[in-house]
């Protein structure tokens, strides 16, 4: 629960606060004082009788009634401190700043829950234990240095780690970023990253409230939480960029299917974020410069201008720009060439707009304000301005800081020269603005902002899916593990999902009959085996009965073969569809190209069910393949549509069998007219 005490106190006492700056008790009473704390501060510390010009007490008895607490003594002293706060001195948020808990022994986590209970039980809130502390415009309660410049329009930070959000801070302050909160929220007992977003939704005022949320996330303790609060607060105008580390640990296991190989808790990450409209980011360097986005006007296009005084980085950029999917588009025409004439001879408009390292801060500006008023096909304009160390650049950036103001189209600085030209950025920072000192992390964060979907609608659409007809499937299988083709078959068909025709027996002789029914070629496949290919299982091609019944033969010999299925042999683009059951997320889907590359490639995309058609077509469309589905080299495309559909209509079907424990359907055959599923496997738990 967080409250007006936590949020705004009227006083405050620092339990361990001293003299010492080089301690977090000193440093944590040397901020809330530089911080210009307006209300009463009272410091608790048994040997000192002043701390930093404040009258100290010396047993917490001794306290009159006190809003907040900040705990910065040993573990073992805290939840007695915290009982006494809480029932005698109506103390009713707490930040505890001291380590040694559940994140080292079970000990420390016992010690954790005294303390939870006792906040639960007086209605206070509390944020840690083992963090940095809480930062706001109110009251600067953490042991940390950087201080960032704080206002209403800065973004709001909560971090699950506190080391990271220094680091992080770090990054923010070099660039300009500014915050109007950060919220290190340690092991996160009482008060999660969720339950942060959760309050800042629900109180949200778009008059008065930051609009930009960074997040540093660990853990993940309630994704529903998580995905409705982040998904709201961007509906009314928010934007939200996260880093979830630990990815790598992955939870992976010897996997008998090809979603359980691919799959993985990062997998539901990255699916939750899609959901969410959530920005994701894998660097201290990246967050940061994705929130120093955030605070410019919104990009409306992909189409950018680039005006720069050195070739080198102008290139750079223009690569990196378009390996990420935006466009620097080519400047000609009337307009072009009558700024030619107003730059120095040899300089370049073509795009990048190169003023050589002789042209003016004037120029500088000449050239914005060609991008801006007069090439309409521009929607963005990056400056890369620095200095090889032979003048200042205070009129160019003053120039520069003038045309942000005025332009509607965004300005993109990126000042490198954050060495020779120091005190000229500092200054320019110094008047709000912002800085991308390197031209591809800007072009990357662009990238992936640009790639990252609007937040998915909440409702969930049935899309035909015989919801009746699947659970009672279901409940008739008895036994847990990998079902019949028939039964696979019999699921996917409630979600009306199109199978090529097929026959599984153990009958050499009924085989044949359909063969000859269907038409050849055929292919056949051993029924038992997981793995078919690896163990021969496969044969395609097969155009006559003899060939079929050779192979019948020789499949039926082997190992596990309970039975050999034949299907119609189709022509097109192999592709994947998967699904796997991550606890406290739900089904994550997976697409991609398929047949025996997908768990060599790895190039899939992840939704979480249940999937809209806009999520189906953002996830088809990342994949980087995606040339080889749009059709290449004269060959026809894939019928996207029927492709997406089919993603949205399993996605919905297994959002009503959590029994599904992991589906491959792998390959479908796709061309321009249909796509068809060859071969699936479901593995099911009831348990």
């Amino acid at each position: 629960m967080i409250n007006q005490q936590l949020l705004n106190p009227k006083s405050i006492a620092i339990i361990g606060g001293s003299n010492n700056v080089h301690k977090p008790g000193g440093a944590v009473v040397r901020n809330l004082l530089s911080g210009g704390y307006q209300g009463t501060l009272r410091i608790v510390n048994p040997k000192e009788d002043e701390v930093q010009g404040i009258k100290a007490f010396h047993d917490a008895r001794e306290l009159p009634p006190t809003d907040l607490a900040i705990l910065v003594v040993a573990a073992k002293y805290c939840p007695e401190y915290v009982e006494l706060l809480a029932k005698e001195k109506q103390t009713r948020a707490f930040i505890i700043i001291s380590a040694g808990f559940s994140e080292e022994t079970k000990a420390g986590a016992v010690l954790e829950q005294q303390i939870l209970d006792t906040c639960q039980q007086y209605g206070a809130a509390l944020i840690g234990p083992n963090c940095i502390g809480l930062l706001n415009r109110n009251h600067h309660s953490v042991f940390t240095k950087p201080i960032p410049k704080l206002n209403a329009n800065g973004v709001d930070f909560v971090s699950g780690s506190g080391a990271t959000a220094v680091f992080i801070l770090e990054s923010a302050v070099i660039k300009g970023l500014q915050f109007n909160s950060v919220w290190s929220i340690g092991n996160g007992k009482q008060i999660g990253i969720e339950d942060v977003l959760q309050y800042m939704d629900e109180t949200f005022n778009p008059d008065t409230d930051s609009k930009v949320k960074l997040l540093y996330v660990e853990n993940i303790a309630n994704p529903d939480k998580l995905l409705f609060h982040a998904c709201s607060l961007i509906r009314k105008g928010c934007r939200i960029a996260a880093i979830k580390a630990g990815s790598s640990e992955s939870g992976s296991r010897a996997a008998s299917s090809h979603t359980g190989a691919i799959a993985s808790s990062d997998s539901a990450v990255e699916a939750l974020f899609r959901k969410a409209g959530i920005v994701r980011c894998f660097s201290r360097e990246e967050l940061t410069t994705v929130g120093c986005i955030f605070t410019l006007p919104e990009l409306k296009g992909r189409n950018f201008a680039i005006v720069t005084h050195a070739g080198g980085p102008g290139v750079m950029l223009t690569d990196a720009l378009s390996k990420g999917g935006l466009n620097v588009p080519k400047i000609e025409g009337p307009e072009a060439d009558e700024l030619k004439t107003k730059l120095f001879p040899g300089s370049a408009v073509a795009n990048p707009i190169d003023i050589l390292a002789t042209g003016t801060a004037e120029q500088l500006g000449i050239a914005i304000d060609y991008c801006e008023q007069r090439f309409d096909n521009i929607d963005a304009i990056a400056v890369i301005y620095g200095t090889p160390g032979l003048t200042q650049l205070y009129e160019a950036y003053e120039v520069l800081h003038q045309k942000i103001l005025e332009c509607k189209k965004p300005i993109f600085p990126v000042l490198p020269s954050l060495h020779t030209a120091g005190p000229e950025v500092a200054e320019f920072l110094q008047k709000g603005h912002v800085n991308f000192s390197d031209e591809v992390t800007l072009a990357t964060a662009l990238s992936q902002i640009m790639r990252t979907p609007k937040p998915a609608p909440p409702e969930v659409q049935l899309y035909g899916i015989d919801i009746p007809r699947l659970n009672k499937i279901i409940y008739g299988i008895e036994n847990n593990g990998y079902v019949s083709p028939q039964t696979v078959r019999d699921i996917l068909s409630c979600a009306g999902i199109p199978l090529v025709p097929e026959k599984v027996s153990t009958s050499k002789e009924q085989l044949i009959a359909f063969a000859n029914e269907v038409g050849y070629p055929v292919v056949a496949k051993v029924v038992g085996p997981v793995h078919k290919s690896d163990v021969g299982g496969v044969a395609l091609n097969i155009r006559t009965e003899k060939h079929l019944a050779l192979e019948f033969d020789r499949m039926m010999q082997i190992p596990d073969a309970t039975g050999v299925m034949v299907q119609k042999m189709l022509k097109g683009t192999e592709l994947f569809i998967g699904a796997k059951y991550e606890e406290r997320f739900g089904h994550v889907v997976l697409c991609g190209l398929g047949g025996i590359f997908v768990e060599v490639l790895k190039d899939v995309s992840s939704g979480l069910a249940p999937l809209t058609y806009d999520e189906a077509y953002s996830m088809i469309h990342s994949l980087r393949g995606y040339k080889i589905l749009k059709g290449t080299r004269g060959q026809q495309g894939i019928n996207e549509q029927r492709y997406a559909e089919i993603i949205v209509r399993l996605s919905t079907l297994l959002r009503f069998a959590t029994e599904i424990k992991e589906m491959d359907i792998n390959p479908l055959l796709a061309d321009e007219n249909n796509v068809v599923a060859v071969d699936a496997r479901i593995l099911i738990d009831k348990s």
